[in-house]
């Protein structure tokens, strides 16, 4: 069916009726507040699937697609961007893909193997998180217990933005919450973009993958799982090298390239022969998002972190003495190579840990609480237990301000120092 003229209006705040035939998709973007219920039938929204009678809320910027196979009716309350049913949607092709991942599996079990890997790539806004996140949902409605590896910097669906990192994911993800971070494995980056620092970016790439191994190795359920991994939408020069990197890093057995068949044809080109590569279309509904959007997502994933969803968080304020704590920066700046040593190359100086010593200019940052015990670790590879923001420095004091989600003291003496911001204005 096609939406009457009122169902398109955002300042209507009763109760609108959407019925949906089958394979019908209700997309809509939140305003303000959406109250979203499914009274009839059944449906599901990026691979989760609705309870009935349940009243689902979302927040301002949400972006919702709800599919049915068999036909459904949904009611929405409050003020929506756009709100309409669509019927051509690439869902059956996501399906498609999820069960030629399932025959994977079978035969990894079958055979003792380890399960599919599938890198999902393309520009950005084409809806690659979107499409991970049915891939992990589908899996696990089957028993299945999928890892999600996390390599958008910019995103932050694990941890804040500016870190990688993995999940194992054993339950679906929450319709209003999203995925169950339950202690997910994050790498310190420090930047939204992985252009700026490229050595570093496939270090950690490669040190997820050996994690991701080691993994399997201790977890057949894990291993026949397999895992799904989202990346940036960086796609041309060193962003698709960095492409080529990770399904080099990760051994992967399937790639799914939406929407854009010049990266299809080059990743056919240059993918050994038993990689698969697919490509497929972007759902209608995903939109150019602008640069403050993605600032207010970001800023949005940073305060979830502290405050929780909703706010169900009450993080700590404290003072950390500068004796007690050791700040690096991952990375010297870069300099003519007549200024190097012999035999160093500037890509040398992107691993390169520098001393920072506080200062006011650290206020609003975003600090992460390295694993390491002891300089000799690796404190550029170790993954992180945390983090803080630096709210205040007192220099005479000797002393920094810091919101933690923790209670004093901080559990770990190394601190990593990332680009990315965040000011509390609770």
């Amino acid at each position: 069916m096609e939406p009457s003229t009122s169902q398109l209006q955002p300042e209507n705040k009763e109760w609108r009726e959407f019925r949906l035939e089958k394979d019908n998709e209700l997309r809509f973007e939140v305003e303000h507040e959406v109250q979203m219920e499914l009274k009839e039938g059944l449906a599901e929204v990026f691979g989760t699937e609705l309870l009935r009678n349940h009243i689902y809320k979302f927040t301002a910027g949400a972006k919702v697609a709800v599919f049915t196979w068999h036909g459904c009716l949904i009611y929405l309350r409050g003020q929506t961007e756009a709100a309409y049913v669509s019927r051509d949607t690439p869902m059956l092709m996501y399906l498609n893909t999820h069960a030629a991942l399932e025959q994977m599996r079978n035969q990894a079990e079958m055979d003792g193997t380890r399960g599919p890997r599938v890198m999902v790539v393309g520009p950005q806004d084409v809806g690659k998180s979107t499409v991970c996140k049915l891939l992990l949902n589908y899996a696990i409605r089957v028993g299945r217990q999928p890892t999600y590896v996390e390599l958008d910097v910019g995103q932050g669906t694990l941890s804040v933005p500016g870190t990688v990192g993995a999940l194992l994911v054993e339950r679906p993800a929450d319709v209003e919450e999203g995925l169950p971070l339950n202690a997910p494995l994050v790498y310190h980056f420090g930047v939204t973009t992985p252009g700026a620092n490229l050595k570093l970016y496939n270090l950690l790439t490669s040190q997820i993958a050996d994690i991701l191994n080691t993994r399997c190795k201790l977890n057949p359920l894990a291993s026949t799982s397999g895992c799904v991994i989202n990346t940036c939408g960086w796609v041309k020069g060193d962003g698709y090298k960095c492409i080529t990197h990770a399904a080099q890093a990760f051994e992967v057995d399937v790639i799914v390239v939406l929407d854009q068949e010049r990266l299809y044809n080059e990743l056919v080109r240059d993918m050994p022969s038993f990689v698969k590569v697919v490509l497929q279309p972007k759902s209608g509904g995903t939109v150019d998002r602008s640069q403050t959007f993605r600032r207010t997502t970001r800023d949005d994933r940073v305060r979830e972190y502290f405050y929780g969803f909703r706010n169900c968080f009450y993080p700590h304020s404290f003072d950390v003495d500068f004796g007690s704590v050791e700040i690096y920066k991952i990375g010297a700046p870069a300099v003519p190579n007549s200024c190097l040593p012999i035999g160093m190359t500037p890509e040398d100086n992107q691993t390169k840990l520098v001393p920072v010593q506080p200062n006011k200019n650290l206020v609003h940052h975003i600090l992460s609480l390295s694993s390491a015990k002891s300089r000799e670790d690796d404190l550029v590879t170790a993954n992180v237990v945390g983090f803080i923001c630096i709210t205040n420095v007192d220099i005479e004091r000797g002393t920094f301000t810091v919101l933690s989600p923790a209670p004093r003291p901080l559990p770990q003496r190394y601190l990593l120092l990332s680009d990315v911001r965040f000011m509390d204005i609770k």
